[in-house]
């Protein structure tokens, strides 16, 4: 799955070859599942988020320049369906994030493994929630959708330092906010 096979299927899509989102479809749909399960701990969300970027992708289709990677096109369209999604979850009541991550089966851990590690991967997910967005989001981009900080960087609208400055320091604030929880937990 090569980045410029993307942009040329896309450009086919925006040329008015429909049928080839499909394609595009099948090659994102789990990253970006895992992307908004990330982001939001919530398993039914995440899919229709997913489905609600697939259906922009294709209503915004004319707007596609193949000068960009899609990656770095499709994800700006998945944050604004997030940002559209975390709008209207304001106006209702709102599941806190701790409850939210237990219902995401993905990150539970398999029978069997230590309660130790049990532990340490639900203060991870505590000290993620911690963050504040625009840092979990540019983390969740850079090393669980392996995405180049250059693409960050365009989907940001910053400079590829900026980005990397605010992984850095979102690691770093993630491993605060870590060994506080694991220090709570152990008092």
């Amino acid at each position: 799955m090569a980045p410029h096979d993307d942009s040329l299927i896309m450009t086919g899509v925006r040329e008015g070859e429909v049928e080839k989102l499909a394609i595009l479809f099948e090659r994102h749909h789990l990253p970006l599942y895992n992307f908004f399960l990330r982001l939001t701990g919530n398993g039914a969300a995440s899919e229709d988020l997913v489905q609600d970027v697939f259906v922009r992708i294709l209503k915004y289709r004319s707007t596609y320049q193949a000068q960009s990677p899609f990656a770095v096109w499709m994800y700006q369209i998945a944050r604004n369906a997030h940002i559209d999604f975390l709008r209207k979850r304001r106006d209702k009541d709102t599941v806190p994030l701790d409850d939210q991550w237990a219902e995401a089966a993905s990150h539970e851990p398999q029978p069997g493994e230590a309660l130790e590690t049990q532990r340490d991967r639900a203060l991870i997910r505590k000290a993620l929630d911690s963050l504040p967005e625009n840092k979990r989001e540019i983390l969740f981009l850079s090393r669980f959708q392996n995405l180049k900080y250059r693409d960050i960087a365009k989907l940001q609208g910053c400079s590829e330092g900026a980005v990397k400055t605010i992984v850095h320091r979102a690691l770093k604030d993630l491993g605060r906010a870590y060994a506080a929880l694991q220090e709570g937990v152990t008092s």
